[in-house]
């Protein structure tokens, strides 16, 4: 009887530890996969999901309102913005299409007046702003999540099937990814197999 009951005390502790380890945002992540929930909005009526033919309609309308135009690149996006902070900024994005469908949408923030000397515009500071913006977006929520060192540092939310992850690109330059995440593994498993 005592070893049967040390047997599961043992099993119990060893799966409490086994959880506890269990970084919070695989929780999170296993939690709203397992949700069923599907989320798909992006921004500017853009969605995961949407087709190509949807996609260029829709920022074509956006164009004609002035709300967005070209970017700088041949495959770019541009919208001006002001972020939470008060400092202007560009956003610019391009989706990436599966099967003719956006499931990942990287899209980029750069401050107008950045310069590397002015401490007031740091990346650091503009990944803040960022993730107030997506907060007023896509609502709280956001965790901060990063390697051993810290020497990488993102934000995270999960809602359903959406991930977004915001995190420093380089020197000037913030990245957010939003992706339907069962499409961008199911992608990678094809690659691996």
């Amino acid at each position: 009887m005592k070893q049967l009951w040390y047997t599961r005390f043992a099993s119990l502790f060893l799966l409490s530890i086994l959880f506890s380890c269990q970084s919070e945002y695989a929780k999170l992540e296993k939690q709203e996969l397992s949700s069923g929930k599907v989320v798909n909005e992006l921004f500017f009526g853009l969605e995961l999901g949407m087709n190509r033919k949807a996609f260029f309609e829709t920022c074509w309308e956006q164009n004609r309102q002035g709300v967005l135009t070209n970017g700088p690149t041949e495959l770019s996006v541009e919208h001006s913005l002001t972020l939470p902070s008060g400092n202007p900024a560009k956003m610019r994005f391009y989706p990436k299409f599966e099967e003719d469908r956006i499931y990942l949408m990287p899209v980029e923030f750069q401050y107008e007046g950045w310069a590397p000397w002015n401490e007031e515009l740091s990346v650091e500071k503009l990944r803040e702003d960022v993730v107030k913006l997506f907060e007023d977006w896509y609502g709280p929520g956001f965790i901060e999540v990063s390697n051993a060192d810290k020497s990488q540092i993102a934000f995270v939310k999960m809602d359903g099937n959406r991930r977004i992850r915001v995190f420093k690109k380089h020197l000037s330059v913030v990245r957010a990814e939003i992706v339907d995440l069962p499409v961008q593994r199911k992608l990678k498993e094809e690659d691996n197999s």
